[in-house]
């Protein structure tokens, strides 16, 4: 075995290759093309309806500048729409279509289900350590990511 392979970096990688694959099968099967940064704006989308595009970004760990074609893919599906503040007229609100709205509460209880499959091999109390773990990790190296997570204010 080589040294990279005891090395956090790698395995984090892998488990995010395993990660994409899984939820991309599962995405297929149910007859969707939605990536897991997609799911994860339509998740913060139906929780904080309204929010601009930046705060979008902040809230899932998204580059500020690469969410713009993120969102622009989903108003081309029909999933987000773009609408004016009325407070400042310049700057645009996003929200839930009924169709986006309508898939992320389908896809939803299939996400979740797929979870354990994203760690497999470790017993619910290992992933939940895991999760644990790593929640704690991304939280206190969160000011070093070029696209650190921002949760609102309050959060």
């Amino acid at each position: 075995m080589s040294i990279i392979h005891a090395m956090p970096g790698h395995l984090i990688r892998r488990l995010n290759q395993i990660s994409t694959s899984i939820f991309q099968e599962r995405m297929q099967a149910l007859g969707s093309d939605l990536t897991p940064v997609q799911f994860g704006a339509l998740a913060s989308l139906h929780d904080n309806p309204g929010i601009d595009q930046a705060t979008l970004a902040g809230l899932i760990a998204y580059d500020r500048v690469t969410i713009g074609g993120v969102v622009d893919r989903m108003v081309g599906k029909g999933l987000i729409e773009r609408r004016v503040n009325a407070r400042d007229r310049r700057a645009r609100q996003l929200a839930l279509t009924d169709a986006g709205r309508a898939l992320f509460e389908r896809l939803l209880p299939e996400v979740e289900a797929l979870q354990a499959e994203i760690l497999p091999g470790l017993t619910e109390d290992e992933r939940a350590l895991f999760v644990a773990l790593a929640a704690k990790a991304a939280e206190a190296g969160n000011d070093r990511s070029r696209a650190p997570l921002r949760p609102l204010d309050g959060a």
